[in-house]
Parts: structure tokens; C-alpha cells; sequence
């Protein structure tokens, strides 16, 4: 999966993340948890990662 932020705000992100989140059996595994994580972070745009 390969979803970036783009123009979309913080929380169209994270709804759009987690929407497709759902398609991956592998991110709904509480194992995972740490990866998903780290995979929605880099999706972010870099001046609202370094927040």
C-alpha cells in the first residue's frame, strides 16, 4: 500500500489509511501494530511529520 497526504488533511489521511488498512490482512494483526504505525507516518507530508 502506498498512500500519501497529499492535500488531503490530517483526518481524510487517516480515514483513507484506515480504510484501505482493511484490505491488508496483515495490518490487522495486533503484531503489526508498530508497522502500521511507521507505514502511516511516512505517508504524512514532511512539515506535519516533525510535528
Amino acid at each position: 500500500m502506498e498512500l500519501k497526504q497529499g492535500n488531503m488533511s490530517v483526518v481524510e489521511y487517516a480515514a483513507k489509511f484506515e480504510s484501505l488498512c482493511a484490505f491488508s490482512p496483515y495490518y490487522n494483526t495486533p503484531e503489526a501494530e508498530y508497522d502500521k504505525c511507521v507505514k502511516f507516518e511516512s505517508g504524512l507530508r514532511p512539515e506535519v511529520k516533525h510535528l
